[in-house]
């Protein structure tokens, strides 16, 4: 059984999400599972591929360059020697999980939800006087453009980082963050079933099968 890779690096069984649309869609299979016949295998994934190279998805892992693309390159930034509090609020006005610091065009930390609780938990709820310098991560965890979304999720779960600052060499590109990441993998996983859904519905007769072998 031929696996099926989209761009977000997560393999497809076709035979498990053929059994999981033909269940769906009221079509009954005999048997443990789905049996796929080789002759539809290639037929199925010949029909995804071709479908997915107008809209991005391909047999490649998807890379941090394609979330960009879709995400856009909106940055908000701040200075190490801003207000805490102003950077802050800057991320309360626009919904922001996080916020890079740079200092003389170069990134030299990050500031998240994570470092702005932990700065209010020793302080006694307050932010007070402190500047950004005091509460950020000097030292965070960076990708390149290049770099796959299957390393990013690694990258993410094993330093428990929910936003990587993206960096081509030293220029700043953007930052993704986990919801990015997830949101690339359920809108690819969405894409595979309505090609799959599609497929079903135009599914080829046994003497058009034998045919196409």
């Amino acid at each position: 059984m031929n696996r099926y890779r989209s761009r977000t690096g997560g393999g497809v069984g076709l035979a498990a999400c053929v059994q999981r649309q033909c269940v769906e869609m009221g079509i009954c299979i005999s048997g443990h599972g789905v049996l796929v016949p080789t002759v539809y295998q290639k037929q199925i994934v010949g029909y995804i591929e071709t479908h997915a190279s107008r809209t991005g998805l391909e047999r490649n892992t998807m890379k941090v360059s394609d979330i960009l693309r879709i995400k856009g390159t909106t940055l908000y930034t701040t200075t190490p020697l801003a207000p805490l509090a102003e950077a802050v609020q800057t991320m309360a006005d626009h919904d922001l999980g996080s916020i890079l610091v740079m200092d003389h065009g170069d990134l030299v930390g990050i500031l998240t939800f994570r470092e702005v609780i932990l700065a209010l938990n020793g302080n006694g709820g307050a932010l007070g006087q402190a500047t950004v310098r005091s509460a950020m991560d000097d030292h965070p965890l960076t990708c390149s453009p290049d770099t796959e979304l299957d390393e990013v999720r690694r990258m993410m779960l094993e330093r428990h980082a929910r936003y990587l600052p993206v960096l081509h060499q030293r220029e700043l590109m953007g930052v993704v963050s986990f919801y990015d990441v997830a949101k690339a993998v359920v809108d690819s996983q969405n894409f595979e079933n309505q090609m799959l859904k599609a497929y079903i519905r135009d599914w080829p007769s046994e003497e058009e099968g034998a045919k196409a072998s």
